[in-house]
């Protein structure tokens, strides 16, 4: 049976109707083929089925969302906790696969939880250069009787050889000003005033606590159980890619890396076993034709979370 959900619910389904529609903008490879074939497609496919047949050194940025060591549902398929030893391997059998997909100068993020983190660390690190460890804040979650509630998501960041893209500009926050120190002259030091409150633009650290997870009156939110905010993807892509470079996702979910990366002005493949993930894939892709905005992100500035709409509409320049 349908949800039945509340009328101010933005959550994106499909209708039937949207479902046949968006089956024919999916792909199927059977044979080794070219970058040309796979450009701004998805696969509903096994990436570890798939991966031998994609070209070589077509990525600049491999994102991979991988399944957590977490027994979990996603629709149709479940994936069950193993030993940190047994999904260590796990993951290397599937970067190993995906490294021949990478250029020279490409980055890699990897996304994981607290209890697999380390072992994601020591497998990066026997292939490519690891470069750091962003954690990033979930203000979801469940609390426990007998621990602390797990709040938190680890993304590794590494990159191929010591010649990668790193656009620091592209990625700075921009954060109210509580202390709004002064020169001697008076005039702000490192801080600029609006009409709307003092701000400084500051340089991005591996701490992340301006993340909103995608809910249920967002217009990017899904049915999906581990769905990323495109907020945070925009970060990623925009650090580690240039304009029409090309962003690798082989555990798409409902699409957040490769919306964003459309919205950004970069091309994408990805790969998503699940057909129905898939759809709604395409039908949010479909959507960026009318709306590519990216929440908490504004004039080329991110913004802290809840900031308040009236304020990112007023550029930096002010």
């Amino acid at each position: 049976m349908s949800k039945i959900r509340a009328p101010r619910n933005r959550t994106i389904t499909l209708t039937e109707e949207e479902k046949n529609l968006f089956t024919n903008d999916l792909i199927q490879i059977a044979e080794s083929v070219k970058v040309s074939t796979i450009t701004n497609q998805i696969a509903n496919q096994d990436v570890f089925q798939i991966a031998e047949y994609l070209p070589e050194k077509f990525a600049d940025l491999l994102i991979l969302d991988p399944p957590y060591n977490l027994t979990k549902t996603f629709n149709s398929s479940t994936f069950k906790k193993r030993s940190i030893e047994q999904y260590a391997q796990w993951f290397e059998n599937l970067l190993v696969k995906l490294l021949p997909t990478l250029k020279n100068t490409a980055s890699v993020y990897v996304c994981s939880e607290w209890f697999t983190s380390t072992a994601i660390h020591l497998v990066l690190e026997k292939y490519l250069t690891v470069r750091n460890r962003i954690t990033w804040e979930r203000e979801k979650g469940r609390g426990a009787k007998k621990n602390w509630k797990n709040a938190s998501e680890d993304i590794w960041f590494a990159s191929v050889s010591d010649d990668y893209v790193f656009n620091l500009e592209d990625v700075k926050l921009k954060r109210k000003v509580l202390a709004p120190y002064t020169h001697s002259n008076g005039e702000p030091k490192d801080w600029k005033k609006t009409e709307n409150g003092s701000f400084r633009v500051t340089h991005p650290s591996n701490l992340w606590n301006d993340i909103t997870v995608p809910f249920w009156s967002m217009p990017e939110n899904t049915d999906h159980p581990t769905q990323k905010p495109e907020k945070l993807l925009a970060k990623l892509i925009l650090a580690s890619t240039n304009k029409n470079d090309f962003v690798f996702d082989p555990f798409m979910g409902t699409g957040s890396s490769i919306v964003t990366a459309k919205k950004l002005g970069r091309n994408f493949f990805a790969i998503e076993l699940e057909k129905e993930y898939c759809l709604l894939a395409a039908k949010r892709l479909n959507l960026t034709e009318t709306d590519n905005s990216i929440q908490g992100y504004s004039s080329g500035v991110f913004y802290e979370r809840n900031t308040p709409n009236f304020q990112k509409n007023k550029h930096l320049s002010e």
